[in-house]
């Protein structure tokens, strides 16, 4: 049953309902590797899911284009001090919807149309808002990219600085979707003021291990910060950006009313809860945990004769690439589905295939770990995982099937929050 329960969505919408209770026994069901997602509290689900859904606060605390706030800027107040708290930063906003649009804010805030950004190639793991080809980022300025080294799959710092002393950006992006290395924040500051360039750091994967002291931060290095608040952070759907006080106003009227009217305070209130969680000694255990996993489950899959990008982790991310087992990751990734591992294909560096049909896999430990998995479930993961992309080669279903009856047999032991099987 879903907890908080869904009654009245039972009686109202059974259609809705049904849907959501399945999708919850599909979580509750699957071994979730998907590198953005999580499970969150019921704390946080019952704020997302709260009255505050039903309020409109355009504006900024104290100063709200709608009258009615005596509640709602109080939450947004602590969302912000808890913001800074946890991380460290000089100013917060917490008002942007996703990560993508808290990017467009970075934009909107140091650069006009043409303007030069440098940042990480789509396929060497950075993220489309960074200036790539089909993201109105890629359109409105001129793109620079940086790549990793096919040697070693870490990014080039050489390469960034000499792009960056060559082309002047106005804007230098770090952080991406598919990094499995740590990211150095001291040296793209170096190159940042050497270039005369603002540095924005995307942490949307890792901030959750920066929250926890499992990776390093960029807060003292970066001007600016721009993180979702789900994946490691293990919050609602939402975004946050930091900076330092020196570029505060630029950034909160770059949101609004730059790009955005009211924020949505039921997810104000949810990242709220979300940071508190973040900031209790707990946390950083499973900070801790989250890369434990993750470099468990490398070392498991080399030892399978899978090839992973840049060989191995420093996070929460693996990026395998299975051109020597010879199944693209489209494939591998449905047959993984149906075998109750669910995961996403992936472009890797210098892929040859299409990117609707890469030759790689993304994975990401931070739900299993939420669920109370441990290193010692990682070689049996791994070898659930080879398995099954031998069976997807050779079009096994059975193997497939008996997998998929396996897993389930496994994760009863291990409950998610938010649900749990009716008794």
């Amino acid at each position: 049953m879903h907890q908080p329960p869904l009654p009245h969505l039972h009686d109202q919408d059974p259609a809705i309902a049904g849907l959501i209770e399945a999708e919850a026994r599909r979580q509750f069901e699957k071994i979730r590797l998907i590198a953005s997602e999580n499970y969150v509290s019921p704390a946080v689900l019952e704020a997302t899911g709260s009255v505050l859904t039903n309020k409109y606060s355009e504006g900024y605390a104290g100063r709200r284009y709608y009258e009615g706030q005596q509640n709602v800027d109080p939450i947004e107040l602590l969302a912000v001090e808890r913001a800074k708290a946890v991380f460290g930063a000089e100013h917060a906003n917490v008002q942007p919807y996703s990560g993508s649009p808290a990017n467009l804010a970075v934009y909107m805030a140091f650069l006009r149309p043409g303007d030069t950004v440098l940042g990480l190639s789509l396929p060497m793991g950075g993220h489309l808002t960074h200036g790539w080809p089909v993201s109105a980022t890629g359109s409105w300025f001129t793109p620079v990219r940086y790549e990793v080294r096919a040697a070693d799959g870490r990014v080039d710092m050489d390469q960034v600085r000499d792009l960056a002393l060559k082309e002047r950006p106005k804007l230098i992006w770090c952080g991406g979707t598919a990094i499995p290395r740590t990211i150095d924040f001291p040296a793209f500051a170096e190159i940042a003021r050497e270039a005369g360039a603002v540095l924005a750091a995307d942490v949307a994967h890792i901030a959750g291990l920066i929250a926890g002291g499992a990776h390093p931060s960029p807060v003292g290095h970066a001007d600016v910060i721009t993180t979702t608040t789900h994946k490691t952070l293990r919050g609602p759907r939402g975004a946050m950006i930091m900076s330092t006080a020196e570029h505060a106003a630029a950034i909160d009227k770059a949101v609004f009313p730059g790009l955005q009217g009211g924020p949505h305070d039921h997810t104000t209130a949810a990242i709220a809860v979300a940071l508190d969680e973040a900031s209790r000694p707990g946390f950083g255990g499973y900070a801790r945990q989250i890369v434990a996993n993750a470099r468990a489950l490398a070392a498991a899959l080399l030892e399978r004769g899978f090839d992973l990008v840049s060989g191995g982790t420093d996070n929460h991310l693996i990026l395998i690439d299975l051109t020597n087992k010879g199944v693209p990751g489209k494939p591998a990734a449905k047959a993984l589905d149906r075998a109750g591992v669910e995961l996403n294909h992936n472009a890797v560096p210098f892929d040859p295939r299409r990117p609707f049909d890469p030759s790689g896999l993304r994975i990401g430990t931070a739900a299993i770990t939420t669920r109370g998995l441990t290193e010692e479930r990682m070689p049996q993961l791994a070898e659930w995982i080879d398995a099954v992309v031998t069976a997807a080669g050779k079009q096994d279903e059975a193997t497939v099937t008996r997998t998929a009856a396996e897993i389930r047999e496994m994760l009863a032991a291990y409950p998610i929050p938010g649900w749990a099987p009716a008794p």
